[in-house]
C-alpha cells in the first residue's frame, strides 16, 4: 500500500505485525517464530503438518520476489532443512531474523484488506477481492477511519461480486460478521497508534467460510 509521499517509514515483521493484529480481533493462522532449524522442527510438531516456513524479519517485506517461502512443507525434518536454508539465505543487511513456521491454510476464496493514510482523508480501511480474480476484477472498496460496525457491514456489501462471498464450490458462504470484526479490527489498530502508515493482510484466505489472515505487514513512520 502506498505511504503518504516522504515520510521515512519501515515495516515491522510479519510475526510481530500478525500479533498486534490478533489482539485486535483478526483472525491469524497459528504460528511459531522460531530461531533456529531445530526450534523450527519442534514448532512444526506442535502445530501439525503441513506447514508453511518463511523466512522473517523487520527488513524482509517481500519474501516471495527473493524465494524466502517455503509451502506445504508435511514433517518436523523437512521443516528443520527449510529452516536451515532460509537462515542460509539470510543477508548482512536484513538485520536480525528467525523463521517463522505456520499452519497452511486452505481456501478456493482470497481477500484483501488493510489500511492506508490518504494525504487529503487520513486514514481509510480497504477491503477488496483477492487472488487471481484481484486485477480482473479490480472490486475494491474503501471507507474512512473510524469504522463503526454499520460502515463495515456496508463495505461488505457494496463489493460488487457478492457471488464470491456467497456458497463457493462446496464451501459455505464467508462468516460475514467476521469478516466485520477484521474491518473493525483494522480501524481499532489505527486508531491507537497515529504512527502507523498502512496495513496490508494480503491474503486473506476464506477456510470453511472463515476469514484468516495468513500474511501481514505493518509500516510505521520513522527509519
Amino acid at each position: 500500500m502506498p505511504e503518504l509521499s516522504g515520510a521515512p517509514s519501515h515495516t515491522l515483521s510479519e510475526y510481530e505485525s500478525k500479533r498486534r493484529l490478533a489482539s485486535l480481533g483478526v483472525p491469524v493462522a497459528a504460528e511459531r517464530l522460531a530461531s533456529t532449524d531445530a526450534e523450527a522442527a519442534r514448532a512444526a510438531q506442535e502445530i501439525g503438518c503441513p506447514v508453511a516456513v518463511k523466512l522473517c524479519g523487520d527488513k524482509i517485506a517481500h519474501k516471495t520476489e527473493r524465494n524466502l517461502v517455503r509451502l506445504g512443507v508435511d514433517s518436523a525434518e523437512a521443516a528443520r532443512a527449510a529452516a536451515a536454508e532460509l537462515l542460509g539465505a539470510a543477508r548482512p543487511e536484513d538485520g536480525p531474523v528467525g523463521v517463522l513456521v505456520a499452519q497452511m491454510v486452505s481456501g478456493r476464496r482470497e481477500l484483501i484488506a488493510g489500511c492506508v493514510q490518504d494525504p487529503t482523508f487520513g486514514p481509510c480501511v480497504m477491503l477488496g477481492i483477492g487472488g487471481i480474480f484481484a486485477e480482473a476484477l479490480a472490486d475494491v472498496v474503501f471507507r474512512l477511519v473510524p469504522l463503526s460496525p454499520a460502515d463495515a457491514a456496508e463495505m461488505i456489501d457494496s463489493l460488487q461480486n457478492q457471488k464470491m462471498l456467497d456458497d463457493f464450490r462446496g464451501e459455505p458462504a464467508v462468516d460475514r460478521q467476521m469478516l466485520a470484526e477484521v474491518l473493525l479490527g483494522l480501524s481499532r489498530l489505527v486508531e491507537s497508534d497515529p504512527q502507523i502508515l498502512s496495513v496490508d493482510l494480503n491474503p486473506l484466505i476464506v477456510c470453511e467460510g472463515r476469514p484468516v489472515a495468513v500474511d501481514a505487514l505493518i509500516e510505521v513512520r520513522g527509519a
